[in-house]
Parts: C-alpha cells; sequence; structure tokens
C-alpha cells in the first residue's frame, strides 16, 4: 500500500492508497519538520498516531513531502526515521514546494506556500526551481503565520495595536511576557508558537484596517523578496497554498496589482491534489 504526506510545521497530513489508488484512511499527526524538531519527537510525533501503526507493516511505499526538506542533513534525517518505522517501505522525501506545485497546477507557473512558514518556486509543469533557499522563521517567511505573529505580538506590546483589538487579544491570548519568552527561547517549537497568534487576524470579530494593513504589508515583502525574484513572474500565473493564502485571497489580489502579476489558482491544503498524482503517475503507471 503506498503512504502520503503532506508535512508542515504545525500538522502532517497523511493518505493511505490501496493497489487501486482507493483512498483506505486519512489521519494526521503533529508536525514533522525535521530542520525545526529534534529526532526524538520527530520519532515520538511518528510513533504516536494509532491509525499508522495498525498498518506500518502493511506499507510498500511512502511519499513524504514536507516543510524543512529543501536540505540535505535534514531530508536524509527524516527519511532514516520514517524508513526505521515503516520497515518494508522505499521511502521518497521531498520538500513541500514539490507537493504545492503538483497540487495547484500542471503547467508552469510560480507556487508559493503562506502557511505556518511561506516559500516559492518556479515550477515548469515537471520539476521545481528555487531561487532562494529558505533560512526559516527567523530571517525569512515573510506573509507566514510566524511573521504575522510576531508583528501582532510586537504591536501589542509597543501599543500600536488598535485598543479595541488589543483588548480582545490580551483575552484570546496569554500575553504575558515570561510565557511569550518561556515559548520562544526555551520550547522546541517557536515557530508553530508564534503562527497560533496568526489566528487572530482571521477570527476576530472586530472588523478593522489594521488586519488589512498587516496582511497588505506582509503580502508587499513576500512579493518583492519570494515572487518577483523569478524572471518568469511577469508571464506566468502566481499560485498560492497554505491556510494564511485561503484566508487572504482579495488581499493578496489587491497587493498584486502593482506588480502586474497574474493570480492562479489558491489552495488551503494540497493533499487531494498529491493523491491525484500519485494516482495518474505512480499506480496506473506502474
Amino acid at each position: 500500500m503506498l503512504l502520503i504526506a503532506d508535512g508542515g510545521s504545525t500538522k502532517c497530513d497523511w493518505i493511505l492508497l490501496d493497489q487501486k489508488g482507493e483512498k483506505v484512511f486519512k489521519t494526521r499527526t503533529q508536525g514533522l519538520n525535521p530542520a525545526v524538531f529534534k529526532t526524538p519527537v520527530l520519532e515520538s510525533r511518528l510513533r504516536d498516531n494509532e491509525d499508522l501503526a495498525r498498518v506500518k507493516d502493511q506499507i510498500t511505499q511512502v511519499g513524504f513531502f514536507g516543510a524543512g526538506c529543501g536540505t540535505k542533513r535534514p531530508t536524509e534525517n527524516l527519511k532514516r526515521i520514517i524508513s526505521e518505522y515503516f520497515t518494508n517501505a522505499e521511502v521518497d522525501v521531498r520538500e513541500d514546494m514539490v507537493a504545492a506545485s503538483y497540487a495547484v497546477t500542471t503547467e508552469p507557473g510560480i507556487v508559493c506556500i503562506l502557511g505556518t512558514g511561506s516559500n516559492s518556486c518556479f515550477f515548469d509543469g515537471k520539476d521545481v526551481r528555487m531561487a532562494v533557499d529558505s533560512l526559516g522563521y527567523v530571517l525569512m517567511d515573510e506573509a507566514s503565520g510566524n511573521y504575522f505573529g510576531k508583528r501582532l505580538i510586537r504591536d501589542y506590546y509597543y501599543k500600536r495595536m488598535p485598543i479595541v483589538l488589543a483588548k480582545e487579544f490580551e483575552e484570546r491570548f496569554n500575553l504575558d511576557a515570561d510565557e511569550i519568552k518561556r515559548n520562544l527561547y526555551q520550547e522546541d517549537n517557536p515557530n508553530t508558537y508564534l503562527a497560533h497568534f496568526a489566528e487572530f487576524i482571521f477570527t476576530s470579530e472586530e472588523v478593522n484596517g489594521y488586519f488589512y494593513k498587516l496582511i497588505s504589508e506582509g503580502m508587499k515583502k513576500f512579493i518583492e523578496n519570494r515572487v518577483l525574484c523569478f524572471k518568469e513572474s511577469q508571464n506566468v500565473p502566481v499560485h498560492f497554498v497554505g491556510s494564511i493564502a485561503h484566508f487572504s485571497r482579495e488581499i493578496i489580489e489587491d497587493a498584486m496589482k502593482p506588480y502586474s502579476l497574474e493570480l492562479g489558482n489558491i489552495i488551503r491544503r494540497p493533499i487531494d491534489g498529491l493523491i491525484e498524482y500519485y494516482r495518474k503517475n505512480v499506480i496506473n503507471a506502474s
């Protein structure tokens, strides 16, 4: 049986397909970003899922596409962990940009991820090409969940957030300075911690121009750093994958206009597109 995974820092979706390409089940683990989490955390998160444990010896192939799998060392480490767990499987680990591209288009285009983190690539219809190596949430990740989480916390502490929103924000989250510093500097996944504050933007009952300005500024930085770096950007659509993109469609459209960019598809999760890719190119081709 074939197991497909779409992994991020916050969560990882798994779908099991039988020999005919029919879905057996779908399950979820916590995030499995090998560039962020240490080996014991990755191993325990994989091992703790009962659905996967029940069928692990029946799996013959694993296709894992994930955040943090764009450089050699973390990719090889995660591949080793998965191979040691699914002992009868051939394991393929690739970066999440590949999954996003397969899921969002079959034609040339710029493909962008806006989720817990952010990234971009040029997809020629078959292969992906990166323009910039991703250095993660500390140095990059413009317009991502963790980027907006940082902005919200800073704006709250610098008293730049509108008073009504600041009151709602402090009612929703623990904003004690010691608690924030503990999660950022002592816990294992600060990027995921930061990203959970971004939920406030899309679930707040207060309609405010502050949110529009916040997302627009983030999108402007993302476009200038991660879209315009591709010379093809003026000639092909720009597609987006991820929760941040899903909830920000109108703002993304507005942000792209000054750069004369064409907006392509926006999807929240690429896992369904991955299923179709494997059915067409792996299962039916074998």
